[in-house]
This record gives structure tokens, sequence and C-alpha cells, in this order.
């Protein structure tokens, strides 16, 4: 038996340098039997990085997952993810789980109805008309395509978690693919650093889908995560970016072979969100 402890889980820059440890650890074994630990406490929404790590790193190993914090198993069990590992799916009776899935890169249908339902849906997510929960879901899917065409992976891990102490909602996308600055030096011949790369494919009308327009749906969710006063972070290859209220650029130092994209949205915001081009029909009155 072999054991890896992933210690006190967030979404901090930290804990993002754990999981590149965990595939370091992960490449110097076959045909093992290979405990993860997860010690203290795991954000339930980083089921989809551990998810798409052992998929891609841990196919020849037999692995156990494992907590002395009874409340870890348990919320892992209401999201889905344990059952992929031996455990038995729980009730979710509280509502605040967004459930974990591997969803096939060519499941955009179902993709778009499950962040609608799981995730913008819920009653603690701020409130939004229609139509803006509409461009939402096309930003999130968006997001879903860049995943699916930079990654030539076949699969996207998603999960997400409502934590009603902390007034927050938090939603994970993971593709396990060559990442983003790969894709952006090989199609567009640009010499940028992971970070610099980020930026590149988030900014307004860059995309990285060849012969397709695309970027503009984005900048509807980060304008959404700032007057939310929200967060988005991006992991790809070296780079670590965070937007919100504050920007963060940082580096790692071994790259994680892939793309992590994981949303924060305040749940206490009393503000109620609409399209610059809906009218209020309160203000015709």
């Amino acid at each position: 038996m072999i054991e890896f402890c992933l210690k006190n889980i967030d979404t901090k820059f930290p804990c993002y340098k754990q999981f590149i440890n965990l595939i370091d650890f992960l490449k110097q074994y076959s045909y093992e039997t290979i405990r993860i630990n997860l010690s203290d406490w795991f954000g339930a929404n980083m089921s989809a990085v551990l998810g798409g790590v052992l998929d891609k790193y841990a196919t020849t190993n037999q692995i156990e997952i494992v907590s002395q914090n009874s409340n870890v198993i348990s919320i892992l069990q209401r999201n889905g993810f344990l059952s992929n590992y031996g455990y038995r799916n729980a009730g979710d009776i509280n509502n605040t789980t967004v459930k974990y899935m591997k969803i096939k890169s060519t499941e955009n249908r179902f993709f778009s109805m499950y962040v609608l339902d799981e995730l913008l849906s819920k009653s603690a997510f701020p409130h939004m008309t229609t139509s803006l929960k509409q461009k939402i879901t096309e930003s999130i899917y968006e997001i879903f395509v860049n995943a699916k065409m930079h990654s030539n992976s076949d699969y996207i891990y998603t999960c997400g978690q409502f934590y009603p102490t902390k007034h927050v909602i938090e939603f994970t996308i993971v593709d396990m693919g060559q990442g983003i600055r790969n894709t952006v030096v090989n199609r567009f011949n640009k010499n940028l650093t992971a970070t610099q790369a980020i930026q590149w494919a988030i900014g307004e009308g860059n995309t990285t889908k060849i012969g397709v327009p695309g970027g503009h749906g984005l900048s509807i969710l980060k304008d959404f995560i700032k007057l939310n006063k929200g967060r988005m972070q991006i992991i790809s290859d070296s780079g670590f970016y965070e937007f919100g209220e504050n920007e963060q650029i940082m580096s790692f130092t071994n790259p994680f072979k892939g793309t992590i994209v994981n949303m924060k949205f305040r749940t206490n915001d009393t503000n109620s969100y609409s399209l610059d081009n809906e009218i209020d029909i309160n203000e015709i009155f």
C-alpha cells in the first residue's frame, strides 16, 4: 500500500501545487494500490480536479480514497464522486451539491442543461432574469467548448458546491489536455508565457478555435463575476491567473498538464441582474 496525502484542499494557489505533486507521484507507479488520503478538508468542487488527475495518471493502479474527516466522505458521497471508488451515493437532502460529472466532450447539449439545472437554478444563486441566465449558461458553455477544442481529450470533468455558511457557490471545470499555452503557440505562433496565454485566450474577441469567432461570451461572465464580487481562476501549464475584485498572476515551478477553470459566486448578493438591453417594467409605470 502506497499513500499520498492531499491536505486541506480548497482553491488557494498552494492547493493546486498539491495536485501537481500528486501527478508527479502517480507517474512513478504502475500496478500498485495507492491510497489517497484527503486530510483535514477537501473542497467538494475540487473533485473535478482529482477525478481528471486520477483518470489520466492512475489508469494501471488501484485507487483507494479515504479521509478521517467523516464530513469529507459524506459530501463526496452526496455529489457522486466517491461512487467511482467503491462508495455508495448518498442523498443530497440539503441541495448543496453540484454533481460531479465526467462528460464526453461531444455532449454539448447535456453540458448546457447540466449548468442550467445543477448550478444556475439553485435557489441560492443570485437573482437574474431568464435572458441573463441564458447568456451566463452560454458563457460557461464557451469554457466547455474551449476545453474540448484545446484539450484533445475525450472527457471534461466538472463539479461544484454551495457553501451556505460561507455564502458562496464554487464551480470547477477541468480538462487534462495539452493546455492553453501549447494551443496558442501551436496555432497562432505566439511566443507567450503560460499566464500571458491565459490572458490572451480570455480577451474579448480572441479564441483558440480556428475560423470561428469567439471570446465575446466570456465578457458577460467576467462582468457578472466582478459585479457579484466573485472570482474566476484559470490554471494551465505553469500559469495561475485569477481575477475578480483583484487580479493575481503567479507561476508554478512544475506545470499542470491540462486546464482548470474555477468560478466562485457570492450567494449573499441581494442585487437583481439583467442584461443592459432589457427593460424593467417597473421603470415604465
